[in-house]
């Protein structure tokens, strides 16, 4: 079989830093590249803080103002960033949209969706580690 090369592939990721990526909408479907981390530098996220931002960010991304144009976030498998698919909601909005976010998420108490039935791998979390990325994160976007 003759697979073609996806976009995300295309891209030069050593090039990349972090930040906030769009991408050309595909069937109505914007993917955003939320970038915590520069790739192939040696830092990325620890997977359980990894998976607790899953939690929180997808949580409140789904309860707030724009939660109905919230298709998908999840995590990347390089452990620098996630993903945000979203339906009618430009780059400036969901740059807004995360600067209301992340500071909700942040003071969370409690991990969303972290018990045993809810969670595939419940023990998996780490709420400080998370917090830290988070914040990290924060800063990068408040450069933009």
């Amino acid at each position: 079989m003759n697979l073609k090369k996806i976009a995300s592939f295309e891209k030069n990721h050593d090039a990349l830093l972090p930040g906030l990526y769009a991408s050309a909408p595909a069937n109505g479907v914007t993917t955003f590249d939320l970038r915590f981390k520069k790739p192939n530098a040696g830092d990325y996220i620890s997977p359980d803080a990894l998976h607790t931002i899953e939690h929180l960010l997808a949580t409140v991304l789904r309860n707030c103002r724009e939660g109905q144009n919230i298709v998908y976030f999840g995590p990347m498998g390089c452990r620098t960033g996630f993903y945000l698919l979203t339906v009618r909601l430009g780059r400036e909005d969901v740059l807004a949209l995360l600067k209301e976010c992340i500071p909700a998420a942040l003071a969370l108490d409690e991990i969303p969706g972290a018990k045993r039935e809810e969670c595939g791998n419940y023990l998996a979390h780490d709420l400080a580690g998370a917090k830290r990325e988070l914040e990290e994160y924060e800063k990068v976007l408040e450069a933009l």
